[in-house]
Protein backbone atom coordinates (compact mmCIF):
# COMPACT_ATOMS: atom_id res chain seq x y z
CA UNK A 1 0.00 0.00 0.00
CA UNK A 2 1.36 3.41 -0.99
CA UNK A 3 1.73 5.64 2.06
CA UNK A 4 4.30 8.28 1.00
CA UNK A 5 4.75 10.32 -2.16
CA UNK A 6 7.08 12.94 -3.60
CA UNK A 7 7.77 14.58 -6.94
CA UNK A 8 11.18 14.54 -8.63
CA UNK A 9 11.85 17.41 -11.03
CA UNK A 10 14.41 17.01 -13.81
CA UNK A 11 15.83 20.15 -15.44
CA UNK A 12 17.59 19.31 -18.70
CA UNK A 13 20.99 21.03 -18.94
CA UNK A 14 22.28 19.30 -22.09
CA UNK A 15 20.19 17.82 -24.93
CA UNK A 16 18.66 14.54 -23.77
CA UNK A 17 18.08 11.49 -25.95
CA UNK A 18 15.88 8.87 -24.29
CA UNK A 19 15.39 6.78 -27.39
CA UNK A 20 13.08 4.06 -28.65
CA UNK A 21 15.62 2.30 -30.88
CA UNK A 22 14.35 3.31 -34.32
CA UNK A 23 11.42 5.05 -35.94
CA UNK A 24 9.43 5.19 -39.16
CA UNK A 25 9.84 8.93 -39.71
CA UNK A 26 12.75 10.81 -41.30
CA UNK A 27 14.45 10.78 -37.88
CA UNK A 28 16.50 7.61 -37.46
CA UNK A 29 16.53 7.64 -33.65
CA UNK A 30 13.46 9.43 -32.20
CA UNK A 31 12.78 10.04 -28.52
CA UNK A 32 10.18 8.36 -26.30
CA UNK A 33 6.70 9.83 -26.59
CA UNK A 34 3.26 9.16 -25.17
CA UNK A 35 1.07 7.26 -27.59
CA UNK A 36 -2.03 9.46 -27.46
CA UNK A 37 -0.63 12.96 -26.89
CA UNK A 38 2.80 12.64 -28.55
CA UNK A 39 4.26 14.52 -25.57
CA UNK A 40 7.92 13.66 -24.85
CA UNK A 41 8.44 11.40 -21.84
CA UNK A 42 10.99 9.09 -20.21
CA UNK A 43 9.84 5.70 -19.03
CA UNK A 44 9.88 5.20 -15.27
CA UNK A 45 11.89 1.98 -15.58
CA UNK A 46 14.79 3.92 -17.10
CA UNK A 47 14.75 6.50 -14.31
CA UNK A 48 14.55 3.82 -11.63
CA UNK A 49 17.46 1.94 -13.18
CA UNK A 50 19.64 5.04 -13.45
CA UNK A 51 18.94 6.12 -9.86
CA UNK A 52 19.72 2.63 -8.62
CA UNK A 53 22.98 2.55 -10.60
CA UNK A 54 23.97 5.94 -9.21
CA UNK A 55 23.23 4.89 -5.63
CA UNK A 56 24.78 1.44 -5.99
CA UNK A 57 27.97 2.20 -7.91
CA UNK A 58 30.14 -0.91 -7.90
CA UNK A 59 27.99 -3.34 -5.93
CA UNK A 60 30.95 -5.48 -4.95
CA UNK A 61 32.38 -2.53 -3.02
CA UNK A 62 29.22 -2.09 -0.94
CA UNK A 63 28.85 -3.50 2.54
CA UNK A 64 26.15 -6.04 3.31
CA UNK A 65 24.12 -3.36 5.12
CA UNK A 66 24.34 -0.99 2.15
CA UNK A 67 23.27 -3.71 -0.25
CA UNK A 68 20.27 -4.57 1.93
CA UNK A 69 19.21 -0.91 1.98
CA UNK A 70 19.51 -0.60 -1.81
CA UNK A 71 17.60 -3.85 -2.32
CA UNK A 72 14.90 -2.67 0.07
CA UNK A 73 14.45 0.49 -2.02
CA UNK A 74 14.76 -0.89 -5.54
CA UNK A 75 14.41 -4.66 -5.19
CA UNK A 76 17.10 -7.37 -5.25
CA UNK A 77 19.40 -7.55 -8.29
CA UNK A 78 18.29 -9.99 -10.98
CA UNK A 79 21.91 -11.11 -11.35
CA UNK A 80 23.87 -11.53 -8.09
CA UNK A 81 27.21 -9.69 -8.10
CA UNK A 82 28.96 -12.29 -5.94
CA UNK A 83 28.34 -14.91 -3.27
CA UNK A 84 27.08 -12.26 -0.83
CA UNK A 85 24.00 -11.69 -3.00
CA UNK A 86 21.86 -14.61 -1.95
CA UNK A 87 18.44 -12.99 -2.31
CA UNK A 88 16.59 -13.82 -5.49
CA UNK A 89 14.65 -11.18 -7.39
CA UNK A 90 11.43 -13.08 -6.73
CA UNK A 91 11.77 -12.85 -2.94
CA UNK A 92 10.43 -9.33 -2.62
CA UNK A 93 9.80 -6.22 -4.69
CA UNK A 94 11.34 -2.83 -4.10
CA UNK A 95 9.45 -0.31 -1.99
CA UNK A 96 9.86 2.54 -4.51
CA UNK A 97 7.42 3.09 -7.38
CA UNK A 98 8.52 5.42 -10.20
CA UNK A 99 6.10 7.02 -12.62
CA UNK A 100 7.14 8.17 -16.08
CA UNK A 101 8.90 11.51 -16.45
CA UNK A 102 6.32 13.85 -17.97
CA UNK A 103 6.72 17.23 -19.62
CA UNK A 104 5.99 20.35 -17.58
CA UNK A 105 7.85 23.16 -19.37
CA UNK A 106 9.13 23.08 -22.94
CA UNK A 107 11.48 25.83 -24.26
CA UNK A 108 10.50 27.39 -27.59
CA UNK A 109 12.47 29.98 -29.56
CA UNK A 110 10.96 33.45 -29.14
CA UNK A 111 11.35 36.68 -31.09
CA UNK A 112 11.66 38.46 -27.74
CA UNK A 113 13.57 37.15 -24.74
CA UNK A 114 15.49 34.46 -26.71
CA UNK A 115 13.12 31.66 -25.67
CA UNK A 116 9.94 31.14 -23.70
CA UNK A 117 9.00 28.43 -21.23
CA UNK A 118 5.79 27.01 -22.67
CA UNK A 119 3.16 24.74 -21.18
CA UNK A 120 -0.54 24.10 -21.80
CA UNK A 121 -3.83 23.67 -19.97
CA UNK A 122 -3.73 19.94 -20.62
CA UNK A 123 -0.20 19.60 -19.17
CA UNK A 124 -0.97 21.75 -16.12
CA UNK A 125 -4.23 19.94 -15.37
CA UNK A 126 -2.43 16.62 -15.52
CA UNK A 127 0.34 18.02 -13.32
CA UNK A 128 -2.23 19.20 -10.77
CA UNK A 129 -3.69 15.69 -10.68
CA UNK A 130 -0.29 14.02 -10.29
CA UNK A 131 0.97 16.43 -7.64
CA UNK A 132 -2.26 16.10 -5.67
CA UNK A 133 -1.43 12.40 -5.48
CA UNK A 134 1.85 13.55 -4.02
CA UNK A 135 0.08 15.24 -1.09
CA UNK A 136 1.24 18.71 -2.13
CA UNK A 137 -1.20 21.62 -2.01
CA UNK A 138 -0.79 23.95 -4.98
CA UNK A 139 -0.88 27.66 -4.23
CA UNK A 140 -2.34 28.57 -7.62
CA UNK A 141 -5.26 28.05 -9.95
CA UNK A 142 -5.35 27.90 -13.71
CA UNK A 143 -6.66 30.90 -15.66
CA UNK A 144 -9.85 30.30 -17.61
CA UNK A 145 -8.97 28.53 -20.81
CA UNK A 146 -9.46 30.58 -23.96
CA UNK A 147 -11.24 28.99 -26.87
CA UNK A 148 -9.96 31.70 -29.21
CA UNK A 149 -7.43 30.31 -31.68
CA UNK A 150 -3.81 31.46 -31.26
CA UNK A 151 -4.42 33.24 -27.97
CA UNK A 152 -2.03 32.62 -25.08
CA UNK A 153 -1.75 33.64 -21.44
CA UNK A 154 1.35 35.43 -20.14
CA UNK A 155 2.43 36.95 -16.82
CA UNK A 156 0.76 40.13 -15.59
CA UNK A 157 2.39 41.23 -12.31
CA UNK A 158 5.85 40.51 -13.70
CA UNK A 159 6.29 42.19 -17.09
CA UNK A 160 6.69 39.48 -19.69
CA UNK A 161 9.98 39.61 -21.55
CA UNK A 162 8.71 37.42 -24.39
CA UNK A 163 5.81 39.65 -25.48
CA UNK A 164 5.58 42.98 -27.28
CA UNK A 165 2.48 45.03 -28.05
CA UNK A 166 0.27 42.22 -26.72
CA UNK A 167 1.79 39.78 -29.20
CA UNK A 168 4.06 36.75 -28.80
CA UNK A 169 6.07 35.25 -31.66
CA UNK A 170 7.26 31.67 -31.15
CA UNK A 171 9.31 30.15 -33.97
CA UNK A 172 7.45 31.57 -37.03
CA UNK A 173 4.02 31.70 -35.38
CA UNK A 174 2.40 34.75 -33.80
CA UNK A 175 -0.08 34.70 -30.93
CA UNK A 176 -2.31 37.24 -29.23
CA UNK A 177 -1.12 37.58 -25.62
CA UNK A 178 -3.45 38.10 -22.69
CA UNK A 179 -2.06 38.89 -19.26
CA UNK A 180 -3.17 36.84 -16.27
CA UNK A 181 -2.09 37.04 -12.64
CA UNK A 182 -2.66 33.28 -12.43
CA UNK A 183 0.33 32.79 -14.74
CA UNK A 184 2.43 34.77 -12.27
CA UNK A 185 1.30 32.49 -9.46
CA UNK A 186 2.12 29.36 -11.46
CA UNK A 187 5.52 30.70 -12.53
CA UNK A 188 6.42 31.72 -8.97
CA UNK A 189 5.42 28.30 -7.65
CA UNK A 190 7.43 26.42 -10.30
CA UNK A 191 10.46 28.63 -9.66
CA UNK A 192 10.27 27.84 -5.94
CA UNK A 193 9.39 24.13 -6.13
CA UNK A 194 10.52 22.80 -9.50
CA UNK A 195 13.90 24.50 -9.94
CA UNK A 196 17.01 24.15 -7.78
CA UNK A 197 17.32 26.85 -5.13
CA UNK A 198 21.06 27.26 -5.67
CA UNK A 199 22.77 30.48 -6.75
CA UNK A 200 23.59 29.30 -10.27
CA UNK A 201 19.87 28.82 -10.93
CA UNK A 202 18.86 32.34 -9.79
CA UNK A 203 18.72 33.59 -13.39
CA UNK A 204 16.54 30.67 -14.51
CA UNK A 205 14.15 31.07 -11.60
CA UNK A 206 13.71 34.72 -12.58
CA UNK A 207 13.29 33.80 -16.24
CA UNK A 208 10.46 31.39 -15.48
CA UNK A 209 8.69 34.24 -13.67
CA UNK A 210 8.71 36.54 -16.73
CA UNK A 211 8.89 34.08 -19.65
CA UNK A 212 6.15 31.55 -18.90
CA UNK A 213 3.46 31.12 -21.55
CA UNK A 214 0.35 28.92 -21.36
CA UNK A 215 -0.44 27.74 -24.87
CA UNK A 216 -3.59 26.17 -26.31
CA UNK A 217 -3.30 22.38 -26.25
CA UNK A 218 -2.97 21.92 -30.02
CA UNK A 219 -0.26 24.57 -30.35
CA UNK A 220 1.74 23.10 -27.47
CA UNK A 221 1.52 19.64 -29.01
CA UNK A 222 2.76 20.99 -32.35
CA UNK A 223 5.79 22.56 -30.68
CA UNK A 224 6.79 19.46 -28.68
CA UNK A 225 6.47 17.39 -31.86
CA UNK A 226 8.20 19.73 -34.31
CA UNK A 227 10.52 21.93 -32.23
CA UNK A 228 12.77 19.32 -30.63
CA UNK A 229 16.49 19.31 -31.37
CA UNK A 230 17.63 17.12 -34.28
CA UNK A 231 21.32 16.25 -34.31
CA UNK A 232 23.07 14.66 -37.30
CA UNK A 233 25.96 12.36 -36.44
CA UNK A 234 28.57 10.62 -38.58
CA UNK A 235 31.39 8.13 -38.11
CA UNK A 236 34.83 9.07 -39.47
CA UNK A 237 37.09 6.55 -41.20
CA UNK A 238 40.40 6.62 -39.30
CA UNK A 239 42.49 6.25 -42.44
CA UNK A 240 40.76 8.59 -44.87
CA UNK A 241 39.37 11.01 -42.24
CA UNK A 242 36.09 11.11 -44.19
CA UNK A 243 32.61 9.80 -43.44
CA UNK A 244 32.70 6.04 -43.05
CA UNK A 245 30.37 4.47 -45.61
CA UNK A 246 26.72 4.80 -44.62
CA UNK A 247 27.48 5.84 -41.05
CA UNK A 248 25.28 8.93 -41.13
CA UNK A 249 22.24 9.16 -38.87
CA UNK A 250 19.96 11.64 -37.10
CA UNK A 251 19.02 11.69 -33.43
CA UNK A 252 16.16 13.53 -31.75
CA UNK A 253 16.84 15.21 -28.39
CA UNK A 254 14.83 17.03 -25.79
CA UNK A 255 16.26 20.57 -25.86
CA UNK A 256 18.21 22.20 -23.06
CA UNK A 257 15.99 23.96 -20.46
CA UNK A 258 13.16 21.44 -20.66
CA UNK A 259 11.57 20.70 -17.27
CA UNK A 260 10.17 17.23 -16.53
CA UNK A 261 8.57 15.82 -13.41
CA UNK A 262 8.42 12.27 -12.04
CA UNK A 263 5.80 11.10 -9.50
CA UNK A 264 7.59 8.87 -6.97
CA UNK A 265 5.66 6.72 -4.49
CA UNK A 266 6.78 4.48 -1.64
CA UNK A 267 5.39 1.62 0.41
CA UNK A 268 6.70 0.22 3.64
CA UNK A 269 9.57 -2.23 3.15
CA UNK A 270 8.52 -5.48 1.50
CA UNK A 271 11.60 -7.38 2.64
CA UNK A 272 11.02 -9.96 5.35
CA UNK A 273 12.35 -8.77 8.68
CA UNK A 274 12.66 -5.11 7.63
CA UNK A 275 10.73 -2.40 9.49
CA UNK A 276 11.71 0.52 7.25
CA UNK A 277 8.74 2.82 6.74
CA UNK A 278 7.70 4.50 3.48
CA UNK A 279 8.75 7.98 4.61
CA UNK A 280 12.21 6.61 5.46
CA UNK A 281 12.35 4.92 2.05
CA UNK A 282 11.76 8.28 0.35
CA UNK A 283 14.28 9.99 2.61
CA UNK A 284 16.93 7.49 1.53
CA UNK A 285 16.37 8.05 -2.18
CA UNK A 286 16.18 11.84 -1.89
CA UNK A 287 19.61 11.80 -0.22
CA UNK A 288 20.91 10.65 -3.61
CA UNK A 289 20.66 14.27 -4.78
CA UNK A 290 23.31 15.31 -2.26
CA UNK A 291 25.51 12.34 -3.09
CA UNK A 292 25.42 13.23 -6.79
CA UNK A 293 25.72 16.99 -6.15
CA UNK A 294 22.26 17.29 -7.69
CA UNK A 295 23.16 15.85 -11.09
CA UNK A 296 22.47 12.64 -12.97
CA UNK A 297 22.85 11.49 -16.58
CA UNK A 298 19.86 10.06 -18.47
CA UNK A 299 19.48 8.60 -21.94
CA UNK A 300 22.12 7.81 -24.52
CA UNK A 301 25.32 9.49 -25.74
CA UNK A 302 26.74 9.83 -22.23
CA UNK A 303 30.33 10.10 -23.48
CA UNK A 304 29.54 13.14 -25.64
CA UNK A 305 27.90 15.03 -22.81
CA UNK A 306 24.24 14.39 -23.57
CA UNK A 307 21.51 13.94 -20.98
CA UNK A 308 22.92 15.88 -18.03
CA UNK A 309 19.96 16.79 -15.80
CA UNK A 310 19.65 18.62 -12.49
CA UNK A 311 17.49 16.89 -9.89
CA UNK A 312 15.17 18.72 -7.53
CA UNK A 313 12.88 16.93 -5.09
CA UNK A 314 9.64 18.52 -4.00
CA UNK A 315 9.59 20.00 -0.51
CA UNK A 316 6.57 17.89 0.46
Amino acid sequence: MITAKKTLYLYVETPLHAGVGSGLSSIDLPIQRERTTQYPMIQGSGIKGKLRAAMEGDRKERTVEERITIDTLFGPPSTPADEIDRVNASDHAGALIFGDARILLFPVRSLNGVFAYTTSYDVLNRFMRDVDHGSCTLAWELPQEKQIEHTVHITKKQKSRVSSNNMVVLEEFSFTAEESSSVDDIATWIAAEGLPQTQEYAYWRDKVKDSLIILPEDDFRDFVVNATEIITRISIDRKTKTAAGTALWTEEHLPTDTLLYVPVYATNSRRNGSTMQAKDILQKVTSLEDNQEGYIQLGGDETVGRGIVRMQWSSK
